[in-house]
């Protein structure tokens, strides 16, 4: 027992320190360049106000008090976070925590960058869940998933990628995993848009600007009580603009809402192989323009020249040319992936990454892919040529595509 004793002893004292969130110095360095102006004191001020707010890997924070609405407070559950947060435990009765490490680090990272020890071997890279943005969703391109959606993709997984199906999760695990991930969004976000806010409004520049402005929490509003609201009234206005960032991000989650589909057309026979070749000619035409990218009949050939957002963010968007490797090295460094042509799918392989169901392929068609080149298409009851397409027109490509699909089987 002596023995087991010591190596046991010796295995805790060799054990790394637990994990700590990184800066998102990608993030800061491409503000540096799009505004000139040196962003250093602002990610030292946000990087600790974020981690006050939001805690640490093992020891989650939610930042209630900071939230005037009810509904935005509760969007998260602590409870559901202990669970998902910190190393990987189990009970007796196969109970774990720590299920974030579990299942999603190795691939997603500890920030929830995309960069885990996996990430570069991947196609596509993991998503990066710090600027919010996310591919696979029943809402509009420019709001947030729901919850459903994010439950949805942990028990389906996603066809074509490295990302695996939870499906032999407990539902209580899989919400206790949603709520890490809605909580990776936030925290990233409100960092995000801290550093612009900063550099942008509050006169941050090579040092820190007056007492008033920056962005800090005063020791007192920082350990408040997690049921009590803070006087916004009473904060500096750096601290307003803390409480305004929050509130900004935590209201997009909030507000998120699955996009009505109209009643699909029911067709078969004739009346279905007249609607697949109605959207077969929307698909190749000038109109919906599908196979400029995924090429004629969805059959891909065509070359690929562009980059997804999270790429763009750091090239593209700050006049760096992505395969300019000596540009590029800076933000390798600071953590970012290797800069990655965007492939187009090659849907005549039958393979719907985001989901095959009807509905799901109509909002693709509608909304296009947040996050990627690929567009959406107005769809609306008095489309004309190129002012969009209209319901049934949209139907018609989905018949189409599933069509593409009943094929591969």
């Amino acid at each position: 027992m002596l023995v087991a004793a010591g190596v046991a002893g010796l295995v805790v004292g060799c054990r790394e320190s637990a994990p700590e969130f990184d800066r998102n110095r990608v993030r800061a360095m491409s503000l540096e360049i799009s505004r000139d102006v040196p962003t250093d004191a602002a990610l030292e001020d946000v990087a600790a106000v974020v981690d006050k707010l939001f805690g640490t890997p093992q020891s989650p924070r939610w930042p209630r008090p900071w939230m005037t609405q009810t509904a935005e407070r509760d969007l998260v559950s602590l409870d559901r976070l202990a669970v998902a947060a910190g190393g990987v435990t189990s009970d007796q009765e196969n109970s774990h925590t720590g299920l974030y490490q579990e299942h999603c680090v190795i691939c997603h990272g500890i920030s929830g960058s995309g960069t885990g020890a996996a990430s570069q071997f991947q196609v596509p890279y993991p998503r990066d869940f710090r600027a919010g943005t996310f591919k696979w969703k029943s809402t509009a391109r420019s709001e947030k998933p729901t919850r459903a959606d994010l439950e949805r993709l942990l028990v389906t997984g996603i066809p074509g990628t490295p990302m695996p199906s939870f499906r032999p999760l407990s539902s209580s695990d899989r919400e206790a995993l949603v709520d890490y991930i809605i909580y990776l969004a936030v925290r990233g976000e409100v960092e995000r848009d801290l550093l612009a806010f900063a550099v942008d409004m509050l006169e941050y520049d090579e040092g820190p600007p007056a007492e008033e402005l920056r962005i800090q929490v005063r020791d007192s509003y920082a350990g408040i009580d997690a049921a009590e609201s803070i006087d916004i009234d009473q904060l500096s206005e750096g601290e307003q603009a803390i409480a305004a960032v929050i509130n900004d991000v935590v209201v997009r989650w909030v507000s998120a809402q699955s996009s009505p589909v109209p009643p699909r057309p029911s067709l078969e026979g004739k009346s279905l192989a007249a609607s697949v070749a109605r959207g077969r000619e929307l698909f190749n035409g000038p109109i919906a323009g599908c196979a400029g990218c995924h090429g004629k009949d969805g059959i891909g050939g065509l070359p690929s020249l562009d980059y997804d957002d999270w790429t763009k963010e750091y090239t593209t968007r700050i006049g760096i040319t992505p395969d300019d490797s000596e540009a590029v090295k800076p933000f390798r460094k600071a953590g970012a992936l290797p800069p990655r042509k965007i492939e187009p799918r090659v849907l005549a392989d039958g393979l719907f990454r985001g989901g095959s169901d009807p509905e799901t392929l109509y909002r693709r068609i509608h909304f296009g892919i947040a996050g990627t080149p690929m567009p959406g298409i107005e769809i609306h009851d008095d489309a004309h040529g190129a002012t969009g397409i209209t319901p049934n027109d949209a139907w018609d490509l989905v018949n189409f595509l599933e069509d593409l699909a009943t094929k591969q089987q």
